[in-house]
């Protein structure tokens, strides 16, 4: 399933100083409204968001109009009505957003739970369904947002609302603990990109960029020769333990190191994503209370870095 005539870009922005650029309730349903506004005008979609107190995290897919303009407009009408209601002057935005382009088929997914787990990383709640001001709940159903997309994520979890709701729900929960991934923080003045090699290849015929250097490949070749077993093993149907976890440690790795997405990964192994994603948890869950794992991880991770 594939719909991207151009590429997902997530987006950062933040308060002047660190300083809150929400204050009430109006103040986040205007930005709702200047969203709305902005992808009829300009034909954008959003397939994700999240407002947070002092920045905002999105998930946009442009079409002609340049994401430059559309970052400008949309900030340029929140300060000048931030400034009104608060009878003051200057900026409220801490300079030029960041902007990091997105491998959709790899990538889109694990950005979109990211922006939904903002708050629980934030310690504002517990479960991001409670959340107010971020997608999430629109994704389960829970409210109605009619400029979000959520068509492509949701598909990509079954062809029935109600059974793509629900797996997508156990795809968000499986990382509550998920803390900060620097991949989805790069940016800025030069581009940054996040996909795989065919994609880094294709985006890198159009002007320089830095490439990724670790491949999936590598990951698994290094994780294989660790566990003594045959990469084949990995994506057939055999549930012995030993396979389960190197496949979750593939996948934590491919994280950690920023390789690949579960996306890729699931795909390589032939598994269903939420349920790599559970294991992948269990990994993570397994290297904070054994040091000894812990330091097996440190030492695979020197072995995919260091080659």
């Amino acid at each position: 399933m594939h719909l991207f005539e151009s590429w997902p870009i997530i987006s950062l922005w933040r308060g002047n100083g660190g300083e809150d650029i929400f204050f009430t309730k109006e103040d986040r349903f205007h930005f709702y409204h200047l969203l709305e506004e902005g992808s009829q005008r300009y034909a954008y979609r959003i397939h994700g968001f999240c407002l947070m107190r002092n920045h905002v995290h999105l998930a946009l897919q442009i079409s002609d109009v340049s994401l430059s303009k559309i970052m400008h407009n949309i900030s340029f009408r929140y300060t000048r009505w931030v400034n009104k209601r608060k009878r003051r002057i200057g900026h409220l935005f801490q300079g030029r957003y960041k902007a990091l382009l997105v491998d959709a088929d790899s990538y889109l997914l694990e950005l979109v739970r990211y922006i939904h787990l903002n708050p629980v990383r934030a310690g504002l709640v517990n479960d991001p369904a409670d959340y107010p001001w971020s997608s999430h709940a629109a994704f389960l159903g829970l409210e109605t947002i009619p400029w979000l997309t959520t068509e492509w994520v949701l598909g990509q979890f079954g062809k029935r609302m109600s059974t793509a709701q629900k797996h997508f729900k156990s795809f968000v929960v499986a990382q509550l603990d998920e803390g900060h991934r620097e991949e989805f923080h790069r940016g800025g003045d030069d581009s940054r990109l996040l996909g795989d090699d065919s994609f880094i290849e294709h985006v890198l015929a159009q002007g320089p960029t830095r490439r990724l250097t670790i491949s999936l490949d590598h990951v698994i070749k290094v994780v294989c020769k660790r566990y003594n077993i045959e990469q084949k093993d990995l994506a057939g149907p055999s549930r012995i333990r030993s396979l389960s976890e190197a496949r979750g440690v593939v996948s934590f790795l491919c994280r950690q190191t920023g390789a690949a997405s579960q996306t890729e990964v699931a795909r390589r192994f032939k598994r269903d994503i939420a349920t790599l994603s559970r294991i992948t948890s269990r990994i993570e869950g397994k290297a904070k209370t054994s040091r000894d794992f812990a330091e097996k991880l440190d030492i695979y991770i020197n072995a995919i870095t260091q080659a």
